[in-house]
């Protein structure tokens, strides 16, 4: 008896098949456009990645795999992946936690909450590259930065961050972690306001503190919010591209310290390499390493929700 319902189609009134057409037809614009300029784009870097292109005589070279096996016998593309997979593994972790903390201090009813959400939200007014300009200033040989760790005494001498290996991408981390926790503490913010008071009053009955209400309420009721902060955080990192442009004038500078994939891509396709097959090559791993990590860090957060 089982089977034999699970087998049986539901059909559908004339009203409901007239709403799914209307609702295909409302749909159809968009289908357009993302087919157009999504998937026969994505088309064509596959179709790039498999030939030697030269872009000033327009020819195409079909040479199958060369442009994949290039990349694992490439030492700069291994360090440029191995740039980008740091950034995104110290940035993501310390900007989601901070976030998350800060926004659960400000939910907390303290003295003057629309001041610091109002300060704290300022940075995402500031354009990617302003901040980087900004920040190349304060970690100057010159800049605040060095000026702190002298009258603090912590240094001799001042430390040229911008052209020193072991401090370059560090500067970039602290900008983008500076950069994008308030974007996110005012995500985590809003969500808070939604969560049930009863639910913290039921804990305080319990003769729960404020770090197990933190620990067992407030983390898992975000944790949806926290898997969507994840994902972007994971794409953004792994994507990043224009901090590291400035920071280095399009190099990757100092030492390669600062190269990431995104970065490789664009000067193999647009600077002098002139090879805009391999470019392609690197995107696509890219692209798959994005979403093999994107997916497992959203099957490891889960998306249960409390209420």
């Amino acid at each position: 008896m089982v089977e034999n319902a699970k087998k049986v189609k539901r059909t559908y009134s004339r009203y409901e098949k007239k709403e799914h057409k209307q609702g295909y037809l409302f749909l159809t614009p968009a289908i357009v456009i993302l087919s157009v300029f999504i998937g026969l784009a994505v088309l064509f870097v596959i179709y790039l990645s498999f030939h030697k292109v030269n872009l000033f005589t327009g020819q195409y070279e079909f040479v199958g795999l060369k442009n994949y096996a290039r990349v694992f016998q490439d030492d700069i593309a291994r360090i440029g992946l191995k740039n980008t997979l740091m950034f995104s593994a110290v940035v993501v972790p310390i900007q989601t936690i901070m976030a998350l903390i800060i926004a659960a201090i400000l939910n907390s009813k303290i003295k003057g909450t629309y001041f610091f959400r109002t300060v704290f939200f300022l940075p995402t007014l500031t354009s990617s590259s302003a901040l980087t300009m900004i920040f190349m200033f304060m970690f100057s040989v010159s800049g605040p930065i060095n000026s702190l760790l002298l009258k603090a005494q912590i240094i001799n001498q001042g430390i040229n961050f911008l052209q020193d290996p072991s401090f370059a991408l560090k500067v970039i981390m602290v900008m983008n972690i500076w950069s994008t926790i308030p974007m996110y503490t005012t995500m985590y913010l809003a969500s808070l306001q939604d969560l049930p008071a009863s639910m913290y009053e039921a804990a305080d009955i319990d003769g729960a503190g404020p770090i197990k209400r933190f620990w067992y309420i407030t983390i898992p009721y975000l944790k949806p919010l926290t898997t969507y902060v994840l994902l972007t955080s994971i794409i953004g990192t792994l994507q990043m591209f224009d901090q590291a442009y400035i920071f280095s004038g399009g190099s990757g500078g100092p030492s390669n310290s600062t190269l990431t994939v995104s970065l490789m891509v664009y000067k193999y396709a647009f600077g002098t390499q002139n090879a805009m097959g391999y470019a392609a090559t690197l995107a696509l791993i890219l692209a798959v390493i994005i979403m093999v990590i994107s997916r497992l860090a959203e099957k490891a957060n889960g998306e249960e929700r409390i209420y």
